[in-house]
């Protein structure tokens, strides 16, 4: 078997309390904005701030997280991949809800050499998943950077790989669907070794004569609603946008939701949603109850269903 190196990378948004916010959208660096917060010196802030390196060996890896808190924004983060064998090397990005664990979650599988690159999408709701789709990458994510993003504002949140959006999860409360509004996240972002079960269900190990493993990141940039002590508005309500904050109310206009359709039909591997084997009525189990009551007795209910589910979640 050909040497590899199983790996986790680990980039999140974790939900904190906090009620009083401002707007910020100034390029960041990473010694005003990241705290490394684990790995004994394997995280390092180089270059006046302008890049961020973690790394893994054998004995540990390592982590960051945001010095700030944030509720609805538009976050990008240029990152460039473990080079080389890296089985499963995981980019994952989320949002979480308290106990009821609202997430969000991006990841980008490594591999062998000569094997193609997954990035792997999921959206929890209240502790449940099962809303997968995976995608083969179209570039190799370890030869340069590449410009990861999250935009998250109260209408929905939107997944993009170098601009190009990937994936759309709307704001489905109104028929039950939770969704984050009043909770801030914390950026976290961590490397790990996870060979016991990432590449081939652990089959493949990794091979710790490549050792240590570095993933780069720059061009941290967080235009976005930050807790503070002092301002008196809330972001929750619509603020005063200009140019910079058009991400409050942002959609996909018919070219970039064309394009993300176009990177869905060309690169998508796997889809929940049509995943009959794993669910049989052709719906994950978690869809909220008033879908079913609002199409119950209809004709065509069992089609209606699936189609107001590919509209809103897939």
């Amino acid at each position: 078997m050909a040497s590899s190196t199983t790996i986790v990378l680990f980039l999140s948004l974790v939900s904190l309390m906090a009620s009083i916010f401002e707007l910020t959208t100034a390029a960041a660096t990473f010694n005003q904005d990241i705290d490394i917060t684990w790995g004994d010196g394997r995280g390092k802030i180089l270059d006046d701030g302008q890049l961020l390196t973690l790394s893994l060996d054998k004995a540990s890896g390592s982590g960051f997280q945001s010095k700030n808190e944030y509720l609805f924004g538009k976050i990008d983060m240029q990152l460039k991949l473990v080079p080389g064998n890296s089985a499963d090397a995981l980019l994952c990005s989320y949002l979480h809800k308290d106990q009821h664990m609202m997430k969000s979650i991006s990841e980008i599988l490594g591999n062998l050499s000569g094997d193609p690159y997954t990035l792997h999408t999921n959206v929890f709701s209240q502790g449940k998943g099962n809303k997968e789709q995976q995608f083969h990458l179209w570039f190799d994510p370890t030869a340069d950077f590449h410009t990861y993003s999250i935009l998250w504002n109260p209408q929905r949140i939107i997944f993009s790989v170098d601009d190009t959006p990937i994936r759309e999860f709307k704001n489905s409360e109104s028929i039950g669907v939770p969704f984050p509004m009043n909770h801030p996240m914390r950026i976290y972002s961590s490397l790990w070794n996870a060979d016991d079960w990432a590449t081939r269900g652990g089959l493949v190990k990794t091979d710790w004569s490549h050792a240590p493993f570095t993933a780069s990141y720059r061009n941290f940039n967080a235009d976005a609603c930050i807790s503070s002590s002092s301002s008196s508005s809330p972001c929750g309500s619509q603020p005063s946008l200009s140019s910079n904050n058009a991400w409050f109310s942002q959609e996909l206009d018919s070219t970039a939701h064309e394009n993300m359709k176009s990177i869905q039909k060309n690169y998508m591997i796997y889809n929940y949603c049509t995943d009959t084997k794993r669910f049989p009525q052709g719906m994950p189990q978690n869809v909220p109850p008033q879908i079913f009551h609002r199409y119950r007795g209809n004709k065509d209910c069992h089609k209606q269903i699936n189609s107001f589910i590919h509209s809103h979640f897939c």
